[in-house]
Parts: C-alpha cells; structure tokens; sequence
C-alpha cells in the first residue's frame, strides 16, 4: 500500500464524494460557531426553512464581544449585546448547545472546544473563524470557513472543499533559554513569509515539537494561518492521550476506547510524499518580536530592524508605510522601546500554560507604573485554575489584575481596545493597522516577553529575568 501523509488519511476518510474537476463532499465532524459569523447562516436556513441537519455536531460560545470585567451586567454595547443575544436565541430555536456569557464552560472558541473534550484526534473541524487551525495540534483537520460555508455546514454536516496541497515543517535541535512556541512559529512565519504557506496543509514535525506540550502544540497550529497555510497540524502521541484523559469532560462524554483505537495509524507513513519539506534548527531560534503591522515582520529581539536595502524591492514601499505606521526607523532597535500596554491572552496564549509562565516571570516583582496590563484567561476553566493555583494571587501582588474570559485585545470587536498611538505588546496572533483599536502600534511577543516588558515598561528580553 502506498504510504500516506496524516492529512491524506484523515481528509480521505472524510471525502463523501470527490466532484470531477471539482472540490470534494467533506463530512465535519465537530463545527464550532460563536456570535460573530452565525447570525447570517441562520438567518439562511430560516429564509429556506432548512432545519440544523446534526445539531449534536454544533456547539456555540459567546467570545468575541463579550467584555472581561462585569460580565455579570448586561454587555454595555448594544450591538455586541444584540449579537450575543442573537446566538443564544439561535441555538434554543436549532437545539444547539450554547455556552454564553457566564455559562461554566464559556471561553474562547479555540480554548474551550480541546479543554472539554469536543476536540479529538482524527476529526475534521470547521469554524466561522480563521483560528480554527488551533485544532490541528491534536492531530486534526480543522480550518476556518467563511458564513455561506457555516450555513452549508449547519444545513448538511459537510463541506464543499478543494483538496490543500501538503508541507511538512520539520523543527529539530534544542530550544534555547527563553524561547517559547510562540517564538517558534513566530521565526518560521518571519523565514517563510506571510505567503510562504498559501494553498497547504502544515504538518509539524521534529524532535521539538514532539517534546512540546499541547498548549504549546495548540500555539503553533493557531499561527498556522500567518504564513498563509489553510491549517496546520501535529501527529497525536503520548502527550496527547494524556491531555485528553486528564479531562474529565471527555471521559463522561465519550470514553478512553473513542480517541485511542486509531493511536497507531494517526501519524504520516515512512515514505509518505508531501509537495513540500523545510526543515528549521531550533538551536538558531531566540525570543522574537514583530516590528512591523504582520506578523512576518519579526525579528529577534536583540537585533535591529532590517534597512530598506534587505528588503525585497517589490515590498519596499509596503515596508516604509508599515514603519511609519508603528513609528519606527529601520535599522533602529527595538530593546528598550517604551511601551504602553501588555495584553495577555487570546486562541492563541490564553490557556493556563501561557498565565503560569507569565505570572512565573513577575513573581517577587511589580508592574511598571506607565503599563496598562491586559490579562485574559481563554476560558472560565482557565480562569478558575489561575485561582486555585494561587496565580491570581501572584499577579495580584505583581500590581496585575486577572480579568474574565474572552477573546479581549486580540481585536477590536470588544470594550478592551488599544489606544490610537499606543504601544502594545501582545500574546495574539495579528499585528494588522487597527487590529486591537484603531491606530494602535501591536508588538506580538510571547508570553514570557510580556511579562518582562510588563515588568520594565519597555521593550525587554526575557532572559534578562531567566537564570
């Protein structure tokens, strides 16, 4: 039998019909949707009187509008109160289970769908969100749709989808001190190009990503879609199976025996084929930092910003406006800028992981007077374990105040919005003009970097506060 790649035995099994010429009939198996791209799908079925096909495949969460302090009041925005309401009245209408504002098991979509046990190896997953990918880490199909392709799937269980073509980005050597997941695809996104990826598939591979936790895994294929890729994903393993059984949510949904009997096929084939392999050397990889307004426009944090002579000619102009919008210079650099806020949180840095790392750092220590500090749990189970873990308390006497759940700074769809002119360094995925607030200057970093930084008021290298 020829051998086949991860991607090729999850994605063939899922194929319902392969259309001459065409896309391929997808069957999903998990669809996630929350309060920003639903409210047209349904509108859709309802005009058709079409009913939700398998709604026991759907589950919904409020995260996008929802603030993270008083979440116990009504949401003061009236349009983000209308939406979320929209979503709940939506998913009593379907039969859809819905985990809104206040609700134990709310958080953000990405964070709360792997924590409960929604999310298991082998599946294919869809969301109304570009952030799916974060899936992928368990060793998944999962990927972003747009609102006709949400309404598809409500109405059918599947999906009308082109097949990607297949990368494997192989990661070996030995992280350094400092380094974080975050930095990881952060230098690969910055060696690949914001385009590096379109049109693949991105399977992880290597002695570092087989060493890595899930939450770390999860980071990685949630910045999937940076590079361009359609989704990324690892090969489940050990470190895996653990994380599942330690969720007891799985375990009374659906038992050990439903995730583990595919364990010795989950994985690529010796030999198998993919249209592209590149492999990258952790030992080079340090503490990185964005400059510019995408996320390919990192650099380490101890270099300079490139001159407008490394740059490709074709992107010159790009590059300049890009610097001028974050009031930068080239070749300046960026250790001991000041900053403004530090936003710790999103799909991408918001699980428990990311909050012990960050309260690790500023232990013993205290927030710089001029720092405005974000810092967002992904989840209401997040949050809970902060407290129980004493982390609370930690970031408490640091001058920090832990915050509710929601996907927060990441962008501005909510009440927790970055100045015009000011200076952020964030734990999120995109650096884009006006990502967190119009006119706001987003630094994306690591959790460790924040906290340095939250700690100095300035651009600052975590190994600085490492031993």
């Amino acid at each position: 039998m020829e051998p086949k790649t991860l991607f090729d035995k999850i994605w063939d099994a899922h194929v319902v019909k392969s259309i001459v010429g065409g896309p391929d009939v997808l069957y999903i198996d998990q669809h996630y949707i929350h309060e920003v791209t639903s409210p047209q799908s349904f509108n859709g079925l309802k005009q058709r009187g079409i009913p939700v096909f398998r709604p026991e495949k759907t589950l919904a969460v409020a995260d996008h509008n929802i603030p993270t302090i008083d979440q116990e009041l009504p949401i003061r925005d009236e349009l983000s109160r209308k939406q979320v309401e929209k979503l709940a009245e939506n998913c009593k209408n379907y039969g859809i289970e819905f985990f809104g504002l206040n609700h134990p098991k709310n958080g953000i979509v990405h964070v709360i769908g792997p924590e409960l046990g929604y999310t298991r190896p082998g599946m294919t997953i869809v969301c109304g969100d570009s952030h799916t990918s974060t899936h992928g880490a368990f060793g998944t199909i999962a990927f972003g749709i747009g609102t006709s392709e949400v309404e598809m799937v409500l109405a059918t269980q599947c999906i009308l989808q082109p097949k990607p073509k297949k990368m494997r980005i192989n990661i070996n050597g030995r992280l350094q001190k400092g380094v974080t997941s975050k930095d990881i695809i952060m230098y690969i996104i910055s060696q690949v190009s914001t385009g590096g990826a379109t049109g693949y598939f991105v399977e992880y591979a290597g002695s570092v990503v087989r060493e890595l936790s899930m939450e770390a895994r999860m980071t990685i294929c949630n910045m999937s879609i940076e590079m361009g890729a359609r989704g990324g994903l690892t090969a489940p393993d050990e470190i895996t199976f653990k994380y599942l059984e330690n969720h007891p949510f799985l375990l009374n949904k659906t038992g050990r025996e439903t995730f583990l009997y595919d364990q010795a096929v989950l994985k690529s084939d010796p030999g198998a084929a993919f249209d592209r392999e590149l492999e990258f050397n952790a030992d080079l990889i340090r503490p990185m930092i964005t400059f510019g307004t995408n996320p390919g426009m990192a650099i380490a944090i101890d270099d300079s910003i490139p001159s407008t002579d490394d740059v490709n000619p074709e992107e010159s102009v790009s590059f300049v406006k890009s610097l001028d919008y974050m009031g930068f210079i080239p070749g300046m650099k960026m250790i001991g800028h000041p900053i403004d806020y530090v936003f710790l949180g999103s799909c991408t840095n918001g699980r428990i992981e990311d909050i012990r790392a960050f309260a690790g750092m500023v232990e013993g220590k205290n927030k710089a007077p001029n720092i405005t500090a974000l810092i967002v749990p992904g989840s209401k189970m997040v949050e809970k374990q902060a407290v129980d873990e004493g982390l609370k308390n930690i970031l408490n006497k640091a001058g920090f105040e832990l915050r509710q759940p929601g996907c927060s700074s990441c962008l501005a769809m909510n009440e927790d919005k970055i100045p015009e002119g000011k200076y952020a360094i964030s734990t999120s995925n995109r650096n884009f003009e006006g990502r967190q607030g119009q006119g706001a200057r987003t630094l994306l970093a690591s959790p460790l970097t924040a906290a340095a930084s939250a700690i100095t008021g300035r651009i600052t290298d975590p190994r600085e506060f490492i031993d």
